[in-house]
This record gives C-alpha cells, sequence and structure tokens, in this order.
C-alpha cells in the first residue's frame, strides 16, 4: 500500500472502533517535506476515502506560526481558520482546526483519537502525576487550552520545550481533558505506541466499568413522548433516544453521583451535548412529568435552545436531537462522557471544565455541527410504525417514506427479512434511520412491546401504519372455520389492539403540543368496499376494518388523532398475489375464482382488465395516499381508494 493508501486504512479500522473514536471524531495525517494529508471537517474517520482528506501546503502551515493574531478570541479564529484555509491545495475539503497540530509533530503520521480508557486518565484530577508515574518521561502532558489556535500554540511550545531538553519528540502527547496525539514513521509504530499507552492506563483501573443489564422501565411510553413535544420548538418535532445500564443508573442514583457528571469534560462533549444537563429525581411518572415541564421550560428560556442530556433516575438517559443521526451523536458522546468520568475515578476523580472553558466553547458555533440541515423531504422526523414492513406492500411503503425523511419502526414476526428489510432502508437513509421490532400484532403485550422500543428509539409515536394482514380465498364450501377465525383475529382484531396501543401514546404528545396530530391509518382493501366472490372472510374483516375506522376516528377526534383506511386495488407483483407456492393468483384459480381460467396468466390478466387503468397499486401509489391524509388536517374516518378506478365510491 501506498501512503495515503496505509493512512486510509488505520483511519476507518481506529474510527469505527468506538473505544478509540466517538461520533466521527478524531483526525489523522500524513506528510511529505512539503505536503499535508490531514482529515477534512465533516468526514467521519470509520468511513472515509481518499477523498476525505485535505491536501495544505506547509510552508504556507509554518508561516501561521510566525504570525501575530488578535486579541480578541472570535477575530483570532477567524483570522487562523483563513490562513489555514489559503494553505489548502485540495478544492472543497475544509481542513480541521487541529491541522495545525499535525503540522508541529515531524513524523510521517500522526493519529490523534480519544480513546475512553486515555480520556479516563485525563480527565481525571490527578492526570499529570499519573502520567509520570506510568510513563516517565517518554510522554508528555500538556494542560488544557482552548480548543483551536490556542492549543496549537500550547502544544508547539510543549514540543519545542520537550525536543530541547530530550533531543526528540515524545511518543505521546497528552493533552488534558482533550485526549492523545501518537505520530511514527510507520504506521506499525503508531499502532504499538496505543497499545503501550492502554495496556498500561488498564492495569492502573481500580473501578472497572459496570457491566450488565437493567430492567427497563415500566412506564417509559407514559413519560418520554410528553419529554419529546416539552423539548420541541417551532414548527420541528425533536428526535429521542433513551437508554438505560449500570452505568447510567450509577449517575442517575442521585444528584451527588450526577454531579460528577453535570459539566463536560471536554470539547466535544459540549459541540455535540451542550453545557449544561438535567437530572430529574422522582419515584412516579407524574412527578417526573411535573419535574421535566418545569425543568425544560425553565432550561429553553435561560439558553433559548432545548437540552440535549435529561438524566431520569430509574428510566435512565435520555438524549435529545434534531433528527436520529444527532440523537444517536448526542448519546454516544454523554455515554462515552459518563465512562470517562467513571475511570477517573481510579486517578483521584474528575476533572470537569472551568466556566470560563466552557463559555469559550459554547460560543464556538463555527464547529457546532448543523443537524438541522440535515432533514428533508415531506415528513423529516415524524416517527412511523409499519406492521408487516418486511416486505410486500408494507416494505414498498417503508422504502418510500424513508426517501421523505422519515424514521421508520419495521414490525413484523418474520425477523430474517425485517433485519435485511431495515438494512436496505438504512442504506438510503440520511440522518433519519430504521429499527426492526419483531411483533405479533395479535397480541397485546407484543404490541406494548413495540411501542415501548418504538419511544426508546425515537422518543415518540407519529404515524401508526396498521397494514400486516393475511388473505386466504374460499367459498362456503372450502372455508374452515379455523382460517375465518385466523383472518378475523389477524385483519380485524389486530387493527384495534394497534390503534388502542398506539393512540396511548398520541394522546400524551398531543396534551403537551396543541398544535400537534397524530395519523392512525389501517391498509385496508378495495375488497373493504365491495363484497368479493369466493373471498368473503377476507372481505368480511375489511368491511369491519373500515367500520373500525370511522368509530375510532369519532373516538379519537378530541385529541387530534386522525384515522383512515386506504383501500389499495391489487398489488399484483407483490408476494400476497405472486408468490409461486401460495400467492392469491394460484388461490383463485384452484378456488375456481375465476370462470374458464386455466392458468395463474389467465387469472392475472383477468384482474388487471378490472381496472379502467389497467394497472396494479403499487407501494408508490399507496405512499402518496399515506402522505396526503398525514399533511391534510380535515379528514378522518375515510376509506380512500387506490384502485386504478376499479372501484369507485358514490
Amino acid at each position: 500500500m501506498n501512503y495515503l493508501e496505509q493512512l486510509i486504512d488505520i483511519s476507518r479500522r481506529y474510527g469505527s472502533d468506538s473505544r478509540y473514536v466517538i461520533a466521527g471524531g478524531g483526525n489523522t495525517s500524513f506528510k511529505t517535506a512539503d505536503r499535508l494529508y490531514v482529515k477534512a471537517s465533516g468526514h467521519s474517520l470509520g468511513t472515509i476515502t481518499d477523498q476525505g482528506f485535505a491536501v495544505l501546503d506547509r510552508e504556507r502551515l509554518n508561516l501561521i506560526a510566525t504570525k501575530q493574531y488578535s486579541d480578541n478570541s472570535i477575530e483570532r479564529e477567524a483570522q487562523a481558520a483563513a490562513d489555514l484555509l489559503s494553505a489548502c491545495i485540495s478544492v472543497g475539503r475544509k481542513p480541521s482546526v487541529e491541522t495545525l497540530l499535525h503540522n508541529v509533530i515531524s513524523s510521517q503520521f500522526v493519529v490523534h483519537l480519544h480513546p475512553t480508557v486515555i480520556n479516563g486518565l485525563t480527565s481525571s484530577v490527578d492526570v499529570e502525576a499519573q502520567t509520570v508515574r506510568l510513563f516517565g518521561s517518554s510522554v508528555l502532558y500538556v494542560p488544557y487550552s482552548d480548543p483551536g489556535y490556542p492549543l496549537y500554540k500550547s502544544v508547539a511550545a510543549a514540543v519545542e520545550r520537550y525536543v530541547a531538553e530530550h533531543g526528540c519528540e515524545p511518543k505521546a502527547i497528552m493533552l488534558q481533558n482533550h485526549g492523545v496525539f501518537v505520530g511514527g514513521q510507520t504506521i506499525e509504530q503508531i499502532e504499538a505506541v496505543y497499545t503501550e499507552l492502554l495496556s498500561a492506563i488498564d492495569s492502573a483501573i481500580t473501578m472497572p466499568l459496570p457491566e450488565g443489564e437493567v430492567p427497563q422501565c415500566e412506564f417509559i411510553s407514559e413519560v418520554v413522548p410528553a419529554i419529546r413535544m416539552i423539548a420541541s420548538q417551532g414548527d420541528e418535532i425533536k428526535t429521542l433516544r433513551v437508554t438505560n445500564n449500570p452505568l447510567v443508573e450509577w449517575f442517575a442514583q442521585d444528584e451527588d453521583h450526577f454531579a460528577k457528571v453535570a459539566k463536560p469534560f471536554s470539547p466535544d462533549s459540549i459541540i455535540y451535548c451542550r453545557s449544561k444537563y438535567i437530572y430529574i429525581s422522582a419515584s412516579t411518572k407524574e412527578e417526573i412529568l411535573d419535574q421535566a415541564e418545569r425543568k425544560i421550560s425553565d432550561y429553553i428560556s435561560q439558553n433559548s435552545y432545548a437540552p440535549k442530556i435529561v438524566v431520569i433516575k430509574g428510566l435512565g438517559l435520555v438524549s435529545i436531537g434534531e433528527n436520529a443521526k444527532d440523537c444517536a451523536n448526542t448519546e454516544d458522546v454523554y455515554l462515552d462522557m459518563m465512562k470517562v468520568s467513571y475511570l477517573a475515578q481510579s486517578f483521584g476523580g474528575e476533572h470537569q471544565l472551568s466556566d470560563n472553558q466552557i463559555h469559550f466553547v459554547d460560543n464556538w458555533e463555527a464547529h457546532r455541527p448543523n443537524m438541522k440541515a440535515l432533514n428533508f423531504g415531506r415528513v423529516p422526523n415524524k416517527v412511523f410504525i409499519i406492521t408487516g414492513a418486511a416486505q410486500g406492500f408494507g416494505q414498498g411503503i417503508a422504502k418510500c417514506l424513508i426517501a421523505q425523511g422519515a424514521n421508520i419502526v419495521v414490525a413484523d414476526l418474520n425477523e430474517v427479512t425485517g433485519v435485511q428489510t431495515v438494512t436496505e432502508l438504512n442504506s438510503v437513509a440520511k440522518a433519519n434511520r430504521a429499527i426492526f421490532v419483531k411483533c405479533d400484532i395479535t397480541d397485546e403485550s407484543s404490541l406494548n412491546n413495540l411501542i415501548d422500543r418504538t419511544v426508546s428509539a425515537f422518543g415518540g409515536v407519529d404515524v401508526f401504519v396498521s397494514n400486516a394482514g393475511i388473505a386466504r380465498a374460499g367459498g362456503l364450501d372450502t372455508m374452515t372455520v379455523e382460517m375465518f377465525e385466523l383472518m378475523t383475529e389477524v385483519n380485524y382484531k389486530a387493527y384495534f389492539l394497534s390503534t388502542k396501543a398506539a393512540s396511548s401514546v398520541m394522546k400524551l404528545q398531543n396534551r403537551y403540543r396543541e398544535d400537534n396530530y397524530g395519523d392512525i391509518i389501517q391498509i385496508n382493501s378495495k375488497s373493504g368496499l365491495r363484497g368479493s366472490k369466493a373471498n368473503f372472510a377476507y372481505a368480511g374483516s375489511k368491511f369491519g376494518g373500515i367500520g373500525l375506522t370511522q368509530s375510532f376516528a369519532l373516538e379519537l377526534a378530541p385529541y387530534r388523532i386522525k384515522v383512515n383506511s386506504i383501500c389499495p386495488g391489487n398489488y399484483y407483483d407483490g408476494p400476497l398475489w405472486s408468490d409461486p407456492e401460495k400467492g392469491l393468483f394460484l388461490q383463485f384459480l384452484k378456488a375456481g375464482k375465476v370462470p374458464g381460467a386455466k392458468s395463474v396468466e389467465d387469472v392475472r390478466e383477468y384482474y388487471i382488465s378490472q381496472s379502467p387503468m389497467r394497472k396494479g397499486c403499487a407501494p408508490e401509489d399507496v405512499c402518496k395516499a399515506v402522505l396526503y391524509l398525514i399533511e391534510q388536517t380535515c379528514e378522518t374516518g375515510q376509506a380512500l381508494p387506490i384502485s386504478g378506478g376499479q372501484v369507485m365510491l358514490n
């Protein structure tokens, strides 16, 4: 491999390992006599390619060290950033603010990471003495400096003094509350140093991180959706994530333990999680909601933005983001901050940033990711549960909605296919995400688990698409009681159970936000609008579904929850119709439903000819209807036909 290929390889290996890098952070570089290749801003180490490295002229970089900048911190950073950009040779790749640090170190390769274990040392009150005890004089310790130009000047001066005293550069540079820099002439040298550092610190840890699981809070879905709405401002609804484990539980047990993570340890903590965090200690859901409403409202009033972190005793860590990606980064960074604080107890206790240091980074808006810019589509950040979404209509609807910015929960009994579908959805997602939850829609406890899992992943439920269903053809002489009851169970009863589960969350959300609406949408059928020969069990369950829709709509309208049905025509290319072993084409042929039909193709042609548009109904057509029903606020209790004119309303 050439030097750039080696740099990409080590960047990806460290960048994809959460022990070393959180939220795509860290940076790496390679240098020649006149060029510096360094990770550009906005690129993640774990997935970086050659296009993710900015190329800079080292002669111009060296001139920056000789310049005198403004005493005003904002002006100074702007001036240094402009000079840094002018030294950039590559087009469209903004160099990181830490580029100057890479240039100071003479080694060909430089890898700057934030390993959790190392930060447990660097963020402790006894870091300087412990660094000497563990590594002697081979590792340089540098006290905290504000990020940007001040950090560069501080490190440059420290390296210069070290070289003058020792005749060589240190094997590593430990930055207080800011990670570590390691340089080497080869990748192998850097890997060896990181292995040595981690091994030495590991051996000195007297309080290893707690492991295991804790039971999920039993009323999570009765609290978190309300917090989501309380924290949301303007037109955009926040995304929330909830996690709990023994580490979170340790810090959430009381005010004294929470105080150890009540202030940030590093610039990254502030950039991703802000600098102020909310702690709620209450024993009932009513008390949690009262405290959440008061504390979050006060927070927004004082800071003009919503909190990113709420820690709730007995419930866990609630991360609040502009979208699913932002929320995941926030959770990762704060969980890492908890680990760092816990590990720091082995080295004299945690060392949090001072108020002045926090103030500098908190106002460093130029380096805060603009996650709002990643929101897109007609339903950005809306949380959809789609039952039966592992394949067929449900899968097609999910694919359409993920492209419109939605967060998708694929709820299905088919775990293998469901996980595959989620992988496909996430491969095209931007700041939104999809998850799979195995669910039996005929079982109330399974549906309640589905709701809890959804709330934990995204903070609430905005749209419930009741799509799962089964169809088994058969006339009076062939239909068994068992099959009739199964179709009634899946197509009719499950719609009732789903609506009951989803509406409770939507009611809670709308109670805390007066302009919000929820949507429950049943994917019914054209067979719900008119009878179907030799298919009465299916048609009857769908007729009943429309009756439920109208009744649910009347009951839930006061809570601003719309309930509608969509009545698609036949999706001939989907497995329901085209499966070669149990598809409806084959079933209808065997049941003699199409007079004179001798083959599956005869049955297909017969049904296509029933539609004036001579086409089946595709998932894309249904998705357009879903989006319409969500966007309008004046229709509920409707049965919207999407059948190519095969069935028309009177």
